[in-house]
């Protein structure tokens, strides 16, 4: 274009207001007109300029560029030139946030950076095909065409300014809330957040419940057997001592005397099949919780799990008030008509009965009273007085042995299985008073029990199972109780 200003500086006339108003490719008119009547072009200079201007639009032709015409196209090049610097200066952001989460997810906000038009070679994320010419996003290390950047929940584009991922895909803020927030088991809402913003909740640490930490100070009721919070619209029946107990547990709970008679036959067996049977008939009752905190607060041996007490290993003669029938449900899910009898206890060994709280679940019950059988069989095989942690300890060695077998034989039947009897494994009848076949909420409630004892942090009862569990794996029962006979402790 050099020699073409030439033309134009050489020439004695000057060109006002002459603009290209095409665009490479298209028909192209140029248009001049003179700045003043007075300026006349000749027939040479004339010829001389259309050689030129043909000679210049070859040129650019060659050379394959484009004549910019007016300042509109003007400044859509200065727009794609910051673009091209942005992509350069600008980091995605990160994947992953610092929140509280569970591990996959956190629900941060981010803000994908858009750029409005494409600067170069990129292949969309979404759809994996080339973004052309046009706008595109660029969030979680990736390019996106805006309509390819989709909520994993709703699959509709996300096209507010912020949004929330889990693991590693995008969501609405609104629909990461519904399909990953947590919401409270109890009363079905979300969990709010606390004071620092952040989701705080409790959780069972076996039902793996969640709930707002407000359950457990407004009187939300929690089943005593379980331990779990229903959610609200779910009843509970009310025992007359105050216990709630759900309707899932109250299903195989035992309720009076005579219904748990089949389950002390069943446990007796039990014993009898690990070779140590209690020769002695030491009468079993079931009692209300007044009962046997009377009983307990009385009795001048043995040792007590608090805060609740569910079982007791009487050696004392006195009066207890056992329930004679069954109480029925009445108005509003509370027992009612409870029907109590005297039971005088006399002493004709070093045992003279054992007293079990009424209203628990069959397996539950049963785990109550296959501890407090060995202690009665401790008393009458003539044991020395045993510290806390080993006589209670060994307690609950045999409840977990018992529970065990119950979920393993699953059918009903009970199988004592342990290395100690090796010549005494039996297959028992029917323990179920109730079924003979476990249902799966049963099974679950087995292993909830089981879960109790492992995990009892209290010296006796938790670090004395784990020491006697491991001493009855180690050296089988047999010789663990001969150990203790001896020494009055466990051997290691």
């Amino acid at each position: 274009m050099g020699w073409l200003s030439k033309i134009f500086k050489g020439s004695s006339h000057r060109v006002s207001e002459g603009r290209y108003n095409g665009r490479y490719g298209e028909d192209t008119v140029w248009r001049n007109e003179p700045a003043s009547s007075g300026d006349v072009w000749s027939e040479q200079e004339n010829e001389d300029l259309d050689r030129a201007i043909a000679l210049s639009l070859a040129e650019q032709d060659q050379k394959g560029k484009r004549v910019i015409d007016n300042e509109s196209q003007l400044e859509e090049d200065e727009l794609l030139a910051r673009a091209i610097q942005e992509s350069l200066n600008i980091d995605s952001p990160p994947r992953y946030g610092n929140g509280h989460g569970n591990g996959h997810g956190n629900g941060n906000m981010y803000q994908p950076i858009q750029f409005p038009y494409s600067t170069g070679f990129r292949i969309c994320a979404g759809c994996n095909t080339e973004i052309g010419h046009g706008r595109f996003l660029s969030c979680m290390g990736a390019v996106w065409h805006p309509e390819c950047f989709c909520c994993r929940a709703c699959n509709q584009p996300i096209s507010e300014y912020e949004f929330s991922m889990y693991g590693n895909y995008a969501y609405h803020k609104s629909c990461y809330k519904e399909n990953h927030h947590p919401k409270c088991d109890v009363c079905k809402h979300f969990i709010p957040t606390n004071a620092a913003g952040l989701i705080e909740y409790r959780a069972h640490p076996f039902w793996v419940q969640k709930y707002c930490p407000s359950h457990e100070h407004d009187g939300t009721p929690r089943c005593c057997s379980c331990e779990r919070m229903e959610p609200r619209d779910t009843a509970y029946v009310s025992l007359d001592d105050g216990r709630k107990l759900c309707l899932e547990c109250l299903d195989s709970a035992i309720m009076d005397t005579n219904e748990c008679q089949p389950l002390y036959l069943d446990i007796q067996e039990f014993y009898e099949g690990l070779n140590m049977r209690i020769e002695q008939q030491v009468p079993l009752l079931l009692v209300e919780r007044q009962a046997l905190n009377e009983a307990m607060e009385g009795e001048k041996t043995g040792y007590h799990h608090m805060p609740e007490t569910r079982g007791l290993c009487l050696s004392e003669e006195r009066t207890v008030s056992s329930i004679l029938r069954r109480p029925r449900i009445g108005a509003g899910n509370r027992v009612m008509d409870m029907i109590t009898e005297p039971y005088k206890l006399t002493r004709h060994c070093e045992v003279t009965a054992i007293l079990i709280l009424y209203g628990l679940p069959r397996l539950l019950t049963g785990s109550i009273l296959a501890h407090e059988m060995m202690h009665a069989w401790l008393r009458l095989q003539g044991f020395r007085t045993l510290s806390q942690d080993v006589e209670e300890g060994i307690c609950q060695v045999l409840a977990h042995m018992w529970l065990d077998s119950e979920i393993t034989s699953g059918s009903g039947s009970n199988v004592a299985s342990t290395s100690s009897s090796s010549s005494s494994s039996s297959s028992l009848a029917p323990t179920s008073s109730k079924k003979g076949t476990r249902s799966q909420f049963e099974r679950k409630l087995g292993e909830f029990f089981k879960h109790q004892i492992e995990s009892d942090t209290s010296p006796a009862y938790g670090d004395g199972f784990r020491a006697g569990n491991q001493a009855v794996l180690k050296y089988d029962l047999k010789r663990t109780l001969d150990h203790i006979r001896i020494t009055g402790s466990f051997p290691y």
